[in-house]
């Protein structure tokens, strides 16, 4: 028997392809999908600007003949000292990330978002204290 949360996510995916729901109007409780995508974006946007020697930008990702890029999105990335963190970003956001272009996205390394945030955290003096909260 499916779990619920499955059962919700495939009442969600079908809404979605039916054009019946917006994801970026679900709410959690207190914020919708969108505007958590919203603050990630700026968040990630304020790093990345606060270390242009270090951070990124491309359209394209490294083996872009076998993974095109998103349609309407770029990577923007930053290279930590546990490797690159890097997001998908919505196009009309790249005039504000005052960073680097580059041709190619380095070559995903198989980084999942739990290592975006360990990677991101590295950049502080105190990232230890953190991860232990």
């Amino acid at each position: 028997m499916p779990k619920e949360i499955d059962v919700i996510n495939e009442t969600i995916k079908h809404e979605k392809e039916k054009g019946t729901i917006s994801t970026k109007e679900i709410n959690g409780g207190y914020h919708t999908f969108g505007e958590l995508y919203n603050h990630r974006n700026s968040l990630f946007c304020v790093i990345c600007n606060s270390y242009p020697e270090i951070s990124f930008k491309s359209k394209k990702h490294f083996d872009e003949e076998n993974d095109p890029m998103f349609n309407g999105d770029f990577i923007a990335g930053i290279n930590t000292p546990l490797g690159v963190a890097s997001y998908h970003i919505k196009l009309q956001y790249w005039d504000d990330f005052h960073i680097q272009e580059i041709e190619r996205a380095p070559e995903y390394d198989g980084h999942d978002s739990n290592d975006d945030i360990m990677r991101i955290l590295s950049l502080t003096n105190n990232h230890n204290k953190i991860l232990t909260k």
